[in-house]
Order: structure tokens, then sequence, then C-alpha cells
């Protein structure tokens, strides 16, 4: 059955990497799990790992992780034989503004600002958002019509020579 050999903890070389090692005949499969939950390989996060007799040895590699790949990352190897499974803390970055304005919500935030937006209030399928883009519209509109007759003035009264003197 699969035994695993060494898991480390996250390393920066030129990505993160978590760097294990597994032995196991007949060859186990790999897997990971971030949290509890599987993790799906991505171009940012994704695994490398060569077998080298019964004995697999790679990296589960990071491309500039943040503070969200912070977790429990737990490798399972299985095969025919059995399977194996071992956790590490993988931390990466801290969480931005840990202060505990900014750990409410947003709406929380403008609230305890004494405003008082509610969501309801920007939500583009309610009679205030309508309102509020009507009001936008017209706006634009008198404007370009403000330009409009400007330029047309400054066209037609704007030609007229100064001090009638012609040049």
């Amino acid at each position: 059955p699969p035994r695993i050999l060494t898991l480390e903890e996250p390393v920066l070389h030129l990505e993160h990497c978590i760097a294990f090692a597994v032995h196991g005949n007949p060859a186990p499969t790999l897997h990971w799990l971030h949290n509890g939950q599987v993790l799906r390989e991505t171009e940012i996060i994704h695994m490398e790992f060569y077998q080298q007799g019964e004995v697999s040895e790679g990296c589960l590699l990071f491309n500039k992780p943040t503070h969200y790949n912070n977790g429990n990352y737990t490798i399972v190897a299985t095969n025919q034989l059995g399977s194996a499974n071992q956790t590490i803390k993988g931390h990466f970055l801290e969480k931005p503004f840990p202060g505990r304005i900014f750990s409410l919500s947003y709406w929380d935030f403008l609230q305890s600002k004494g405003l008082t937006m509610t969501p309801e209030f920007l939500c583009p399928h309610s009679k205030a958002f309508f309102f509020q883009v009507s009001i936008a519209v017209g706006l634009a509109a008198f404007a370009c019509v403000l330009l409009v007759v400007l330029f047309i003035m400054i066209n037609k009264y704007g030609r007229r020579s100064k001090f009638g003197m012609k040049g």
C-alpha cells in the first residue's frame, strides 16, 4: 500500500512548493484536498512529480498565492492495496486589513458611518435603480443639447469681425 515518506511546509523557490515523496507499488494515484475539499488544479495551483522506481517525488506548486490559499493541505495517495494521507498547514500571506472595521460587510460599514444605503437601493432590478439611470440619461441628453446650441451660436455670431474691421 502507499506510504507518504515526506510532506514539507511550503517553501518559496520560483514558485511556492509543498514538497512530497510517496512510496507505493503499484504506483499510487495522487490528489490533494484543501481544508477537506478536493483541490482542483489550475494555472495558479498545480502538481508536478516524477516517478523513480516505487517512489513518487514532487511538489504542489503555487504561483503567487494569497491569503485565500492559506489552510490545511492533505495529500491522498491511493492504489489497489490501500490509501494513505497526510496533512500540512500552508500559510502564504496574512489577511489584509485584520482590524474590526474591515471584517464587517460593506453594508455594515456604511451603516456604521451613518449612511443609509441598502443593497436594494443599488439593485439593478429595483425602481430606485431605474430612476437613477433615467436621471443620468436625462442629464447627459441635456448636456449634449446645450453643447450643440453653444456650438451653433459660436459659429453664427463668432464670425462677425470686431469693430467693423474687415481683414
